[in-house]
């Protein structure tokens, strides 16, 4: 502890707020999490592990909140529970032994093909039309949240988004699919720190302060989003395409 920059922590702490704010309402925390941890100097696995450590602590709070206020279909997400912890729990272990970068390349075309699907459906996610699933939608569903956990242990950034993509997709509105789908980050988040904790990758002096600032910036960012929800879909299209310019800059080597 005696080498760490108060001003680094700071930094840390003001970022960790922004990023829990963010990904508890539309998903894309990671956008700001992980560069900012990088920005420390800390390798990039260490990044990826100490995210997930003040990930989880942010999801954990959003998850609480949006059970709290009656917005997650609780016996339906929670089928699908296991289903993301599996995934990432195996992501976390594989990124260890395969490039990240094999990913960056699809993660770019799905963050365009959401982007340009959201905002050409301008009243979806308004009203909730969810009615169920038939057995292989359902299946098809599972593959999707598995494929998600997976990502979220091997990579991570712009999980929560396509979390709450796949449940718009089905009916839900966009705060119902924000519910639903900080469910499912909480466990992609856990499964993947625990792996990342038995690697001993987790960096608790940075890792800690940030998740503490996670779990305030989680606390408004879904009291914003059950309150402010007409402004839900466009905060989830300016992250899409934050992310997108992000991974753009990424694949071409520029950031």
């Amino acid at each position: 502890m005696e080498d760490i920059n108060l001003y680094t922590l700071l930094f840390l702490v003001l970022a960790g707020f922004i990023a829990a704010f963010i990904d508890s309402v539309v998903g894309g925390g990671g956008l700001i999490s992980i560069p900012a941890l990088l920005f420390t100097g800390i390798s990039p696995s260490a990044a990826l592990a100490t995210n997930k450590l003040a990930g989880t602590m942010g999801s954990l709070t959003s998850t609480i909140s949006f059970i709290r206020a009656g917005k997650v279909d609780f016996k339906f997400v929670i089928k699908l529970f296991p289903i993301t912890v599996i995934g990432a729990a195996l992501g976390a272990y594989v990124v260890h032994f395969v490039s990240a970068e094999i990913l960056k390349p699809l993660i770019l075309i799905l963050l365009v093909i959401v982007a340009i699907y959201t905002l050409v459906k301008k009243d979806w996610g308004k009203d909730a039309k969810y009615k169920g699933l038939k057995r292989k939608k359902m299946i098809l569903l599972i593959v999707i949240i598995f494929a998600f956990g997976f990502y979220d242990g091997f990579l991570g950034p712009g999980t929560g988004s396509f979390l709450l993509f796949s449940f718009l997709i089905i009916g839900f509105d966009f705060v119902q699919a924000a519910g639903n789908a900080r469910i499912l980050n909480f466990g992609s988040n856990i499964a993947a720190l625990i792996i990342f904790l038995s690697m001993g990758t987790v960096n608790f002096a940075y890792g800690i302060p940030m998740g503490l600032a996670m779990v305030a910036g989680a606390l408004v960012g879904t009291n914003f989003a059950i309150k402010g929800a007409s402004y839900v879909r466009i905060l989830f299209i300016c992250v899409t395409i934050l992310l997108i310019g992000k991974n753009v800059l990424n694949y071409f080597h520029v950031f």
